[in-house]
């Protein structure tokens, strides 16, 4: 008679288990690969019916991301000296020449400054309200907690317009200041509830341990608790990075040109006969590239955090 266990799974659940994850995965991973194959597509191709799944590769679309360019006539055209690079001979196939570089490099990098900036500053002050909370008797903790928790109730574009109108008493309109102190106001509420959590799950032995050794508060706090609540850290700062890589509405109501990001300026990319498609995708291709990283330098931290203190002894 063949042993049976209750908690090792079949080779059939393991199979049904396995399809659904592959299935899942197909469904989630198209759109992302539409898009990055868009980026290589010619304008012509990426606005064919039925959409092209087999296509002749071309640059054109990141060449157009990166470029600003204008149209000429033919005796112009043969007038110029040979294309001195291959994106000038692209653009040079199109009846045009390239006018000087476009602006997207500018909002990339107001994305970098701002998304890091945010999640940065809320990481830190939330891992310090949240050891603070963990911690101390703090008066109305609950109420708070609470009250911190409410700030994530609304939807951010319900404030806009108060915001709206205090950054621009402020002299915080288009800038990189008021970004970044507008996304950690949104990010601290989620950052002090998930480090608050982790830092709970930390016991206060540790602590007490350390304070009798000589050590101070402080020097507990940065020598015990930190490295202890790092998985907690490294998964908020991902989710607080998310939001700030990502938010549109505010970007596109505060910000026009100085601070404006990369979501608010990739829709606008427009070519010769109206939307460029393959530089829009180009360019939200490119967008992924740093969140992704930083997801996948910290995914052991992430798959750690996540399960955190999900199991007692």
């Amino acid at each position: 008679m063949s042993s049976y266990s209750i908690t090792e799974p079949s080779s059939r659940q393991k199979w049904v288990a396995g399809s659904l994850v592959i299935f899942y995965a197909v469904i989630t991973l198209l759109p992302l690969v539409w898009i990055l194959t868009t980026g290589f597509k010619s304008p012509v191709d990426a606005i064919a019916y039925p959409p092209k799944v087999m296509f002749e590769p071309s640059l054109e679309g990141y060449v157009n991301l990166f470029t600003t360019r204008t149209r000429v006539s033919q005796e112009q055209l043969e007038a110029l000296p040979p294309p001195a690079t291959w994106y000038e001979e692209i653009v040079r196939n199109r009846d045009m020449v390239i006018a000087g570089p476009s602006r997207y490099g500018e909002r990339f990098l107001n994305s970098v400054i701002i998304g890091f900036g945010s999640t940065f500053l809320s990481v830190f002050l939330g891992t310090l309200a949240a050891y603070a909370f963990s911690r101390f008797k703090v008066p109305l903790k609950d109420d708070l907690l609470f009250f911190i928790l409410s700030t994530r109730m609304m939807p951010p574009i319900a404030v806009a317009i108060p915001i709206f109108l205090m950054f621009r008493t402020l002299g915080l309109s288009d800038t990189h200041l008021g970004m970044i102190l507008l996304y950690t106001a949104v990010n601290i509420s989620l950052a002090v509830w998930l480090l608050k959590g982790f830092i709970d799950e930390i016991p206060r032995e540790y602590e007490e341990a350390a304070l009798i050794d000589g050590y101070t508060r402080f020097q507990a706090f940065y020598k015990v608790v930190l490295p202890q609540a790092a998985t907690g850290i490294a998964s908020t700062a991902i989710f607080c990075l998310i939001f700030s890589w990502n938010e549109y509405a505010f970007a596109v109501l505060l910000t026009s040109g100085t601070a404006q990001t990369a979501p608010p300026f990739i829709p606008t990319i427009i070519g010769v006969g109206g939307q460029d498609w393959p530089a829009v995708a180009a360019g939200a291709t490119l967008f992924l590239v740093p969140v992704m990283v930083f997801t996948i330098l910290l995914r052991k931290h992430l798959l750690r955090g996540i399960t955190f203190g999900a199991v007692r002894k």
